[in-house]
């Protein structure tokens, strides 16, 4: 599958008192990045809201390898690792590049579906397993039970 790359622009205000990126950056980076694959193939805020679901993460953790200071030219990738086959659960990497060349962070998120009218778990819609078919998949990526 394609990979999927953005681009994301570290500001003066991304950094903390030691003049890198603040660890909670990093998070929010990974969500721009997930929700621009979304919105590139489809699955908008708008449409969620009308199908009355939406995504809900059960863990997110980083491993931070390489600083990241104001200047570096820094871009994020997400690969789908796991995935049940209706694509209720799912596991996504984001790598954190910088300078073409530096693997700064690893960010993995575990995820599910949300039935946002009886707040609980749900099985997607057809629409998800759409978009996620088209989510670059991990070499080792596993399918769960």
């Amino acid at each position: 599958m394609e990979s999927f790359l953005k681009e994301v622009q570290v500001r003066w205000s991304d950094l903390d008192p030691n003049v890198h990126l603040r660890h909670s950056v990093y998070y929010d980076w990974g969500a721009l990045c997930r929700i621009e694959f979304l919105y590139k193939y489809g699955l908008t805020a708008g449409l969620m809201q009308e199908l009355h679901f939406g995504p809900i993460l059960f863990r997110e953790e980083c491993v931070f390898k390489r600083e990241i200071h104001l200047g570096d030219k820094v871009h994020i990738g997400l690969k789908l690792i796991k995935a049940r086959k209706d694509f209720s659960r799912w596991s996504i990497r984001h790598d954190i590049i910088k300078n073409h060349d530096t693997v700064s962070a690893i960010l993995t998120v575990d995820g599910a579906w949300l039935n946002t009218k009886e707040r609980k778990l749900a099985a997607p819609s057809e629409k998800v397993s759409e978009v996620f078919l088209q989510m670059p998949m991990d070499r080792d990526f596993q399918w769960l039970d």
